[in-house]
């Protein structure tokens, strides 16, 4: 099923307003005033937070990859204020990232830092390259189960690589020999380096799941800050011995050499970050972008990310990163969803926070030069083993490919991030082929019908095997043929399709279903001019009227809709009764037989809360000879069911809006013209010469019938901003009002670009056919 949620669309955004002076040529980034510099308060506060949580893991990550400590804030600083300004995801925070620490510190061991430096300098040109070739989305085409398992190897291995520091030893060349050097070192435990590293773990823990109004106060402040700060004041009121940060003077700063070595291993290394770099940051770009749609700020739009524009960031970021001696950059999941979560509406908060990061690495050195080294190898320790992520392992598992998640984590611990993630890729492809190819088929009678049932896809592989069953079902007889796959291909369709005209022309009956036994319908080329793709829909008849003589026409469709539907809506209606109704929107629009909510706007049980009557009207509280059952049904679904926002739906040649033309209802007295009586306002708006009439996606209104629709929509917007639950809501920020337009003859949907604004400014923008559903899918 699919959650009611508004959908926004470009097309759907106000016209702009032509600028008092020539625009720049360059136009600002996402996110930013194309008028003046201004830095919002959250964005201010959002940056301190990231400041906060960057500069101990900065630190942490330098650590883990035997890089210089200086290199883990400059490459903090660069990704915040280079990546930041000209990335394409506004709210996304670069820096160091765990994902790259096993292939960085591969790099220092193998060419040194300064040859590792110039390595970061020519992923940053690969990826730009890549950025100019527009291949960003190809990078979301890995599968999720490589990138998790990818991640999780990192994870393993940096924890394994931590755990000796945390012991008070030092981490071996791999994490085969790690595991190796493991007995040794649990027999030479430091007990100055155990107890603080414990500390740190314990507060990182711990420190998110303080309770009650202690924890929200505390929680102000970063678990990774809080846990490094603890650390340090127990190693220094303890007087503890322990190798801590040493930050030597920047004028000794390590710069990049000439790369030196072999050019295929120099050439794998650039590939490698450039790989490993890219996709972290798309996937966490997209992740982003999820965290930024579900946040609700009112008045405030984020543009979505511009992966291509993202990756040219990213690579602008890695060139000035490695020129400057720091550590190769990527976008940062935890970072940005922090960002996020503390309220960031631009990109100023990223480039803000790496400033903050230039000032403390120039002026808090010696509160630095305090940190013992053990707590940031618990605090990369924790991060490593956060990286195997629960939920993506529920995730690959629901989705069948445990085994290349495994392989892929295997492959990456024992021979490298390059070389395990292609083992990866091999095995995805193996099993994709595997279950493309593994098709059961078999053949038995039952009660007198033969059965012919096919588990897996049907390819032109399994036709032979296909041919070979169907052909034991003797001529003449009744035969049901059961398809449990989600693929079939030209040549597996004309097997079945000349079978099934042979079979019958013998006297035989055929029937197709699904595994659950529902009837699978004839092609749609055999019923030419059908209404479909809404299949449930059986019983509409688009060039014929229902035939009037069947003696109860409602109750076919209720047969049709317990045989052929109820199947397979029956556990949701289900779960619906037992959870009650959580519609997300309110959907108002006119009692007319051709506007199918569900239809036009793709949902299905529980997701709209539909109120319908002619004309799609809002009387006025108070109003004379008012119904209360709109009212009441506004108040029930504003205040009860606390729905995000309402929707007015009027569409083309409506009724309600004709009478209102042809003959205003002064005087009336029937129940009809007295209830049309609160369209008075909308005809009176649209009759008013000061005002400006409606336009509907670039035109004018065809007619005074399409253009008195369009009005009624703006005014029964006016009139539900007078309904007093509606309006605490609206200054609450937590209801959207939008109006809509349904033109029945075009099937086109209409949004109106300012529905949260008193304006007579009403233009309706077409909803694009990639958005054209009013409700987005709910997990």
């Amino acid at each position: 099923m699919s959650a009611c949620v508004p959908t926004r669309t470009d097309n759907a955004s106000p016209e702009p307003r032509k600028p008092d002076r020539a625009a720049p040529h360059d136009s600002p980034p996402p996110g930013e005033s194309p008028h003046r510099f201004r830095i919002e308060g959250t964005d201010l506060s959002a940056s301190i937070s990231v400041f906060l949580i960057a500069l101990p893991l900065s630190l942490g990550i330098a650590l883990a990859t035997g890089a210089p400590l200086q290199a883990g804030l400059v490459a903090a600083a660069v990704g915040g204020i280079v990546a930041g300004r000209f990335g394409g995801a506004p709210l996304q925070v670069s820096g160091p990232a765990a994902g790259l620490t096993v292939v960085t510190a591969d790099l220092i061991q193998h060419y040194g830092w300064r040859v590792t430096c110039a390595i970061a300098v020519l992923a940053g040109f690969a990826q730009l390259a890549l950025a100019a070739l527009r291949v960003a989305r190809s990078a979301l085409a890995v599968s999720p189960a490589i990138v998790h398992g990818m991640l999780a190897g990192i994870g393993v291995t940096i924890a394994l690589a931590q755990l000796h520091i945390v012991l008070g030893g030092t981490p071996q060349s791999s994490a085969v020999e790690n595991v190796r050097a493991l007995p040794a070192q649990l027999a030479q435990l430091h007990p100055a380096a155990i107890s603080v590293s414990a500390l740190t773990v314990t507060v990182l823990l711990a420190w998110p799941r303080i309770p009650g109004r202690t924890g929200r106060i505390v929680r102000k402040i970063p678990a990774a800050l809080a846990a490094v700060a603890g650390a340090t004041t127990l190693a220094a009121l303890a007087g503890l011995h322990l190798p801590r940060v040493d930050l030597p003077s920047w004028s000794s700063h390590a710069l990049p050499a000439m790369p030196e070595g072999p050019v295929l291993g120099l050439i794998a290394a650039v590939l490698t970050i450039t790989l490993v770099g890219s996709v972290e940051s798309l996937l966490s770009a997209v992740a982003v972008d999820k965290l930024t749609a579900a946040r609700k700020v009112p008045d405030v739009r984020i543009p979505r990310a511009d992966l291509d524009r993202e990756l040219a960031g990213q690579g602008v970021a890695n060139v000035v990163s490695g020129a400057l001696g720091g550590l190769p950059i990527t976008g940062v999941a935890v970072r940005s969803s922090a960002n996020v979560s503390a309220g960031a509406v631009s990109r100023h908060s990223t480039m803000l926070h790496g400033l903050w990061i230039v000032l403390a690495a120039l002026l808090l050195v010696p509160v630095l030069d305090l940190i013992p080294l053990a707590a940031l190898a618990a605090l990369v320790m924790v991060v490593g083993v956060q990286m195997v992520n629960i939920t993506h392992l529920r995730s690959v598992k629901r989705n069948r490919e445990m085994l290349v998640y495994a392989v892929t984590l295997v492959s990456v611990v024992a021979t490298g991030v390059l070389e395990g993630v292609v083992i990866g890729i091999g095995v995805a492809v193996a099993v994709a082929l595997h279950r493309l190819t593994r098709t059961r088929i078999t053949e038995e009678q039952q009660d007198g019908i033969h059965r012919v049932r096919v588990r897996g896809q049907l390819t032109f592989l399994a036709v032979p095997r296909l041919s070979r069953a169907l052909g034991q079902v003797p001529p003449g007889a009744d035969c049901v043929v059961e398809l449990d796959g989600s693929f079939m291909d030209h040549a597996a369709y004309e097997a079945l399709h000349d079978w099934q005209t042979s079979h019958l022309a013998q006297g035989g009956t055929v029937e197709f279903t699904g595994r659950s036994g529902v009837r699978i319908s004839e092609p749609a080329s055999e019923t030419p001019g059908c209404c479909r793709p809404w299949t449930p829909w059986r019983n509409h008849h688009c060039d014929d009227r229902p035939d009037r003589d069947t003696a109860h026409p409602l109750a076919d469709g209720v047969s049709s809709f317990q045989r052929d539907t109820a199947p397979l809506v029956r556990d949701e209606l289900a779960r619906l009764e037992r959870e009650g109704q959580r519609p997300s929107q309110v959907f108002l629009t006119c009692a007319d037989s051709r506007v199918v909510t569900s239809m036009i706007t793709a949902s299905g049980p529980g997701d709209l809360f539909t109120v319908r009557n002619m004309g799609n009207l809002v009387p006025l509280p108070g109003a004379e000879g008012g119904d209360d059952s709109v009212a009441a049904a506004l108040e029930y679904a504003v205040d009860v069911l606390r729905v995000d926002s309402i929707t007015v739906c009027g569409h083309s040649g409506c009724s309600a809006m004709q009478a209102l033309l042809s003959a205003p209802p002064v005087g009336a007295h029937t129940p009809l013209r007295r209830w049309l009586r609160h369209g008075l306002p909308s005809l009176e708006r649209m009759r008013n010469r000061q005002r400006s009439w409606a336009r509907i996606s670039g035109r004018l209104p065809a007619d005074a019938v399409e253009q008195l629709c369009l009005t009624n929509v703006v005014q029964q917007l006016d009139h539900l901003r007078a309904h007093e639950s509606v309006a605490r809501r609206i200054a609450e920020g937590t209801l959207r009002l939008q109006g809509m337009y349904f033109h029945v003859g075009e099937a086109q949907a209409y949004l109106l670009a300012n529905s949260d604004e008193h304006t007579d400014d009403a233009v309706f923008a077409r909803v694009a056919p990639a958005s054209s559903s009013l409700v987005k899918a709910r997990a």
